[in-house]
């Protein structure tokens, strides 16, 4: 399990990534918010501890921000501000728990766990690529945090290129998977289709989400 420590005092966050560390996890420690961010864009963390009082930035707000822009790793504030007030604002903006300072590891180390374990099984039912989302149990999409509405059988185009990213699938492919056994669909619906995924969703991506094959298929990219 890869986590995230954020942590400005030196004395916590050496106890925590030694303590951490001890369990068999990968663990980075960072000490301000800027750090945090680097840190989130270079890697894909399990769980991240999080304090929030941070000398260049509230990690309430960096937490915030976060959630807007669409990163949904699970969160454990770990603060001196253990106020009900605190708590639940933490929670409210998108923390998955909150622990008060001081704490016990014994107990912070159950919480990782528990956490991890619930992200697993929910990040199997996540599809990526790049910016763009989609959420199987929830039936959502997200670019780049914003979301997006698609028809029933947008997403289950999208879900079969989502499945394959990088790889050229045929017409008669992605027919067979999105229709069924409906064999006697017009082949130019397959276009009609492709055409509206690439106007909700490539305008809203860093740069174009699929390629067309020409004489075969499609490619997500």
């Amino acid at each position: 399990m890869k986590v995230l420590i954020v942590e400005d005092q030196g004395k916590i966050g050496r106890f925590l990534k030694r303590g951490l560390t001890e369990q068999g996890w990968t663990v980075t420690w960072v000490q301000t918010a800027a750090a945090a961010q680097d840190a989130m864009c270079d890697t894909k963390y399990e769980v991240i501890v999080l304090d929030l009082m941070l000398p260049d930035r509230d990690g309430i707000e960096l937490l915030r921000e976060w959630r807007k822009f669409g990163f949904n790793e699970p969160v454990i504030i770990l603060s001196a501000r253990n106020a009900v007030k605190d708590r639940v604002q933490g929670l409210e903006v998108g923390a998955d728990d909150y622990l008060p300072k001081p704490f016990s590891l014994e107990e912070l180390t159950a919480r990782i766990r528990a956490l991890g374990r619930r992200h697993a099984t929910h990040k199997e039912m996540i599809l990526e690529n790049r910016e763009l989302k989609l959420d199987l149990l929830a039936r959502t999409v997200t670019v780049a945090g914003q979301p997006v509405t698609l028809t029933a059988r947008e997403l289950a185009l999208l879900e079969v290129f989502l499945q394959n990213v990088g790889r050229v699938l045929t017409r008669s492919l992605l027919m067979e998977k999105v229709w069924e056994s409906n064999y006697d669909v017009d082949p130019n619906l397959l276009d009609v289709y492709m055409s509206r995924l690439r106007s909700k969703l490539d305008p809203m991506s860093s740069k174009p989400l699929f390629e067309t094959v020409r004489g075969i298929g499609y490619k997500m990219v």
